[in-house]
């Protein structure tokens, strides 16, 4: 990875001296069609945000995306290491990550199997990124798995004029450690731009040994010209996390709320006699992504792209007492004794590929806009398993004790249309997907695997703009998604069905150059929703199960506000129910009706305020705030089930200098988290079971739950020199 950066470097500084050029709209056009096709227009009748490269920039100090896009209406982020560093999540209006499509230039990020989002594995990407699309509800048409919570849509960054080069160096709490640089040689010979970034970001994390060893790469070359674009990239990551997702007990939680229960080694009398040094996760994964775009006319522009994912890596444990059975180690006599368990040190592996295609056809005439445009993807995930230790010599470790293969292929074709009649601005958007998904093998407990499943859907979307004035317009859109079942769903062995989710949105935009609001009001109604149960598996994620009828309606409200020449306001506030419609529980062996109860992972409430004072081009700082109420973390009500609510108050600061040789801008960033220490959990677990044994005759249901504690005041300070 160094010697490709280095020589990028090279050759940037070479060419550099060529004279100034300056990229043409042409060419900038040509760029944004990379990302035209999977996102919202700003007149098109969905709810959306919008994040820059430069509102990024001011918190991008080594913490992973989710965390960056905290602030935004209805998000809820959550981090196993408890600072935002390591493993990282995001839910939108109470929709975990497995159901927010992500693409990075169009093309689907979200794993196909799992279908969760792992930004541990692309450290420092928003280094890279120019902007974020968050649409919230199903939003329009996009590549990958159905949005059934939000879509994430990002773009990366390019062209540029000028040669520049930019070292980052931050430091802050739990010796959390980020540098970078990048390098953009500008324009060369008026069409060819050359640019790159290497990254790392280490840190010991709140939770103990939670530690994070992150490393990652950024490399993009550009042809461009009046007519067409070719952008070939290459990037990726790798990470070193110790293992934090088991959580804590609520006893340990007010008693050792740092402590981390993974790799402990238990002693004849249960008591923990130490800690498995290698409890990590360890993966690779590197991406390869090559885009042509072409204008054929002033009206009508294509692209195609051509995409390759490879990842493998794994996870090892320490495992004690296991039964020589479940690993196929045949039983042996040792002075007399029979030996048929053992501990051991086992890998959990995943070795897979994802490659394939997505297209557009952009065509847009004053009134009228179409954009035709789909994918065909295919993916291939060896899981295996294999034991690299163990005490006795007389056991081969050759072997695997378990292997199976998934193996997905997802198209889809969509059209889009928009037409506007004067105030009027009417968008239809269609969508045809077909996904097949086998998986064949042996689990890790044994299990013969054998599963087969073809389905197809079909997504209409609909909606009107109505343009008051220029400073004002209402919208109102009905979506409709239909998403498949991840791996984990299909492995419970519980038959899981496809949900359907039909998505209302009404809502008002209003701009001034002083002041912007946006308001709008969902519905969200789904059959055979895959809501998340609360319990976990044994990799720490969540277990999901159809529950029939469910909704969530709500109010989201966000805007931002000149106050004088010096004060920005940015607030925003969500305001929901999330329901089961008549949700079904087994409790002491029978099955009772509970009626409508609480979707889990789903607060009714949820705000942000970020108030930021700039007396200067210089100077800016930020008082940032987010509130999220009580939720459950299971779907009946439990109180055992229940998230406390919390608030965390962050300040955020950064100072410029220019000087006048040598550096064209020093940047000087802090940022202080949960400035007043508040003790609180922003994720957790919660699970039953039925006792049969304790009492003869009878049967007991009992709960448990499990919580994932937050850092209490820290920091991070970074400097940044731009050339």
């Amino acid at each position: 990875m160094k010697t490709i950066f280095t020589t990028l470097l090279l050759l940037s500084a070479l060419v550099s001296f060529s004279q100034k050029n300056d990229i043409k709209k042409d060419t900038i056009k040509l760029k944004e069609v990379l990302v035209t096709a999977t996102r919202a227009a700003k007149n098109d009748p969905f709810t959306k945000s919008t994040l820059s490269k430069k509102d990024l920039e001011k918190q991008n100090l080594g913490q992973d995306v989710p965390i960056l896009l905290d602030a935004l209406p209805n998000v809820v982020t959550t981090t196993d290491t408890g600072i935002g560093v390591g493993y990282t999540g995001i839910r939108v209006r109470g929709s975990d990550a497995t159901r927010v499509n992500v693409t990075i230039n169009g093309i689907p990020y979200n794993d196909s199997e799992s279908q969760g989002t792992y930004w541990v594995d692309l450290p420092d990407f928003a280094s890279s990124v120019e902007s974020i699309q968050l649409q919230r509800g199903v939003g329009t048409s996009t590549n990958g798995a159905g949005a059934f919570g939000a879509s994430l849509s990002m773009e990366t960054e390019g062209l540029s004029d000028d040669f520049s080069v930019e070292l980052n160096t931050s430091y802050g709490s739990f010796n959390t450690f980020k540098q970078n640089l990048k390098v953009n040689s500008g324009t060369i010979k008026n069409h060819f731009n050359v640019l790159g970034r290497i990254a790392t970001i280490k840190s010991d994390g709140y939770i103990d040994r939670a530690s994070s060893d992150l490393k990652s790469f950024y490399v993009e070359g550009n042809y461009f010209n009046d007519k067409t674009s070719v952008k070939a990239l290459a990037f990726g990551g790798s990470e070193v996390t110790y293992q934090s997702w088991y959580g804590i007990d609520k006893e340990t939680l007010m008693n050792d709320r740092t402590f981390n229960p993974a790799g402990a080694i238990y002693d004849s009398n249960g008591e923990i006699a130490r800690f498995y040094d290698n409890q990590v996760d360890d993966y690779k994964q590197d991406h390869y992504q090559l885009h042509f775009t072409h204008q054929f006319t002033d009206y009508l522009t294509a692209n195609m792209a051509l995409h390759y994912t490879y990842g493998r890596g794994f996870y090892e444990q320490y495992k004690q007492g296991e039964d020589f059975a479940d690993y196929n180690f045949t039983p042996f006599v040792d002075n007399g004794q029979t030996i048929d368990q053992t501990d051991l040190v086992r890998r959990k592996w995943l070795d897979n590929d994802f490659y394939g295609t997505t297209f557009s056809v952009n065509y847009k005439k004053e009134t009228t806009k179409i954009i035709f445009g789909g994918a065909y993807n295919n993916y291939i995930g060896d899981h295996f398993g294999k034991v690299i230790w163990t005490p006795y010599t007389s056991i081969s470790l050759n072997g695997k004790f378990y292997d199976n293969t998934g193996e997905k292929s997802d198209f889809n074709v969509f059209t889009k249309a928009s037409k506007t009649f004067k105030k009027w601005m009417i968008f239809a958007d269609l969508q045809y997907r077909m996904v097949n998904y086998t998986i064949n093998g042996v689990d890790d407990n044994s299990t013969e695997l054998a599963i087969n499943d073809a389905l197809s859907f079909f997504n209409p979307k609909a909606g009107i703009t109505y343009n008051h004035n220029k400073n004002n317009d209402l919208y109102f859109s009905f979506a409709r998604a239909n998403k498949e079942p991840k791996r984990a769903d299909y492995l419970s062995g519980d038959s899981p069905k496809p949900e359907q989710l039909n998505d209302f949105e009404l809502g008002w935009r209003h701009h001034t150059k002083k002041a912007a609001f946006n308001a709008n009001v969902y519905y969200m109604k789904y059959k055979d929703q895959l809501v998340l149960t609360g319990a976990l598996n044994d990799v720490g994620s969540p277990i999901a199960e159809n529950i029939g009828e469910s909704y969530r309606l709500g109010i989201e409200l966000d805007a931002k506000i000149k106050i004088g020449n010096q004060f920005v306001w940015s607030p925003n506030m969500a305001i929901s129910q999330n329901k089961n419609i008549d949700k079904y529980d087994n409790k002491d062996g029978e099955v009772v009706s509970l009626r409508e109860t609480d979707l889990s992972y789903s607060p009714n409430f949820v705000a942000s305020n970020i108030l930021t004072y700039k007396p200067n081009k210089n100077f800016n700082t930020s008082l940032i705030s987010k509130y999220i109420s009580n939720q459950y973390m299971g779907n009946t009500e439990n109180k055992l089930s229940k998230l406390q609510g919390y608030a965390v108050t962050n300040i955020n600061f950064q100072y410029k200098i220019q000087p006048k040789k040598y550096i064209k801008e020093i940047v000087f960033t802090a940022l202080l988290n949960n400035v007043f220490n508040a003790k609180y959990v922003s994720n957790g677990y919660f699970y039953s079971y039925d006792d049969t044994w304790s009492v003869p005759n009878q049967t007991t249901t009992i709960y448990g739950s499990g919580y994932y504690p937050q850092a209490g005041f820290n920091f991070l300070t970074g400097i940044t020199l731009k050339f």
